[in-house]
């Protein structure tokens, strides 16, 4: 049980639905976005529950609460990340996916202040967060729905203010060599290095998702002290960017955690085997298309965020 629960802390998705996911991370946004149309029967209880978080704008007006898991749940009293500050920029404005948890958020503001005095980086763009009332998002990922989850760009914030234009268009920078066996010494530098682990070794943080490629990297660049190694796991996509989640923070008594990542820092070729198998590199279509899973619905998470919904 504790292994599936594992595998759903990242995607309730298959591998190729994940990788789909991750390559909206990578979508260009509108200024000027178009609002959402009103739900016919919002009380359907067939509706998708993405249908409702994806049209909620605002927090819920209730204490700080993380509730459920991390890809199955949503969140009270979320915190918008300022959409600029002195060492970041917030991307993708027009999804209005830059909320979470006051732990996630002050978090990140010491992330970045480390990217900029440890890696000499100008700052990090901030990619996506959760949604105002966290919850199943209508494009792009599986979990973030509690607001303890924050994908960060692995291209460095340039020395200067984005446009909004800017911040819906540009599109970070690949990481991962073409073949996919590991990383592109033309992007990739040892900054990146510093960054991840400075993010890693904060102790709320309980695991960061990379690629496969950037992993090993990791692993062979790695000096000195390196317990913050066992917290990096190598996920699909992840190819731009760094996902950081954290623990759930104290006193969250709806938050459901998942096992801490153990002391193995996980570099050997064993434990990287499988993501640089022919099967995860080139998979072959199946004989026979899988039937999509249906969408969550509100009544398949927790019963905390029917009030979170209905809040002012």
């Amino acid at each position: 049980m504790m292994r599936i629960r594992l595998i759903l802390a990242f995607a309730l998705l298959p591998a190729a639905a994940i990788m789909t996911g991750a390559a909206q991370a990578q979508d260009k946004g509108s200024v000027t976005p178009k609002p959402l149309p009103a739900l016919a029967n919002p009380n359907d209880p067939h509706l998708a529950a993405k249908e409702l978080f994806g049209r909620k704008l605002a927090p819920a007006s209730l204490p700080a609460q993380p509730i459920g898991f991390y890809a199955r749940g949503c969140i009270a009293g979320a915190v918008a990340l300022p959409i600029t500050g002195p060492a970041w920029q917030v991307m993708r404005l027009s999804r209005n996916r830059n909320w979470g948890h006051p732990d996630l958020i002050a978090l990140l503001e010491r992330v970045a202040a480390k990217a900029q005095k440890t890696a000499g980086w100008p700052g990090l763009l901030v990619g996506d967060m959760s949604q105002p009332r966290g919850g199943p998002m209508l494009t792009g990922h599986a979990s973030h729905q509690v607001g303890l989850d924050a994908d960060v760009w692995l291209t460095p914030m340039p020395n200067r203010l984005l446009s909004r234009e800017e911040r819906e268009e540009t599109s970070a920078v690949m990481m991962v060599r073409k073949d996919r066996l590991d990383i592109d010494p033309r992007t990739w530098t040892p900054t990146h290095l510093s960054v991840i682990r400075a993010a890693a070794r904060e102790p709320q943080v309980e695991r960061i998702f990379v690629n496969a490629a950037i992993k090993k990297a990791l692993c062979r660049e790695a000096t000195g002290d390196r317990h913050w190694l066992s917290k990096v796991r190598p996920m699909y996509g992840h190819d731009y960017h760094f996902h950081i989640r954290i623990k759930c923070p104290p006193g969250s008594a709806h938050c459901e955690a998942q096992p801490p990542p153990g002391d193995n820092e996980g570099c050997s070729a064993g434990d990287l085997a499988y993501w640089f198998s022919d099967a995860v590199l080139h998979p072959k279509p199946p004989v026979k298309p899988p039937k999509p899973k249906p969408p969550l619905t509100l009544a398949e998470l927790p019963a905390e965020c029917r009030a979170v919904l209905r809040a002012p």
